[in-house]
């Protein structure tokens, strides 16, 4: 009997192993240009060879502990993982209000959004024990917006995921270049969505016609992913659990099933 139990508990540890595997993080410095970025690498200890890969954009204030804890979760599940640097080195909000002003920079320059991100990119790419031929892109909030805006310039991407990320495009036509199959999970109360672009989201989507899915949580408004959000619904921005999982189970499969 007590042969039967240290088997099965060795089983059970062998499997949890598998599952969670420890994830190794890296500062990665990386060009634009003559402008220098500065990424975070994460990689499960027991990748052997080449493996899918995710480019993460962050919210507004840019690669965080939060960041780096959403990147671990993907990292767990067997990914390579890369934190890209939106802002550039060094340039890291410190407020909200900084942040807002950093982020209205860029959605009001889509080219110069998509061209920081092709290069962040470009970069996973890079890395030796990446499978190129199965990449996604994982954005929330700022970054989700970032993630399609990506997606729009026709980037090799299998699977595209947005966590809250605003939908809005000034440029819907050029929906017709994404390759990606593409999943929006959002808040059914986010008041940051506008009814308007979630209905020119759903047209753009429709017209490309490419793989989607616009998943609404209940009783979810903004930032919905975010602990540090809090869970005050009427500040407009704050966690839930529930969604929070979730739409991490649903990503889960999502990945499985594109790359």
């Amino acid at each position: 009997m007590l042969l039967k139990k240290s088997l099965v508990l060795s089983c059970a540890l062998l499997l949890s192993s598998s599952v969670f595997a420890a994830v190794k993080s890296q500062n990665v410095s990386y060009k634009k240009g003559s402008e220098t970025f500065e990424g975070v690498l994460f990689t499960p200890d027991n990748v052997r060879g080449k493996a899918p890969a995710i480019l993460m954009v962050a919210n507004w204030m840019g690669i965080t502990d939060e960041t780096k804890t959403q990147a671990e979760r993907f990292a767990n599940l067997g990914y390579v993982v890369f934190a890209a640097d939106v802002y550039g080195k060094g340039v890291r909000p410190k407020s909200t209000d900084e942040a807002g002003k950093l982020a209205g920079k860029y959605k009001g320059d889509r080219k110069l959004f998509r061209d920081n991100l092709v290069a962040g990119l470009n970069e996973l790419k890079k890395q030796t024990n990446v499978d190129t031929s199965k990449l996604a892109a994982v954005g929330y909030c700022f970054g989700g917006t970032g993630v399609l805006e990506l997606a729009r310039t026709g980037a090799d991407l299998k699977a595209v995921l947005t966590f809250h990320g605003g939908l809005d495009s000034p440029t819907p036509a050029d929906g017709k270049n994404i390759k990606a199959h593409v999943i929006a999970f959002h808040g059914a109360d986010d008041p940051y969505v506008k009814p308007e672009e979630l209905a020119a989201f759903e047209k753009e989507m429709r017209d490309s016609k490419i793989d989607w899915q616009l998943v609404k949580f209940g009783n979810s408004v903004h930032s919905f992913t975010e602990k540090a959000a809090g869970t005050d619904n009427s500040k407009g921005a704050a966690y839930n659990e529930l969604a929070d999982k979730r739409s991490f189970a649903d990503a889960t499969q999502f990945l499985k099933d594109t790359l």
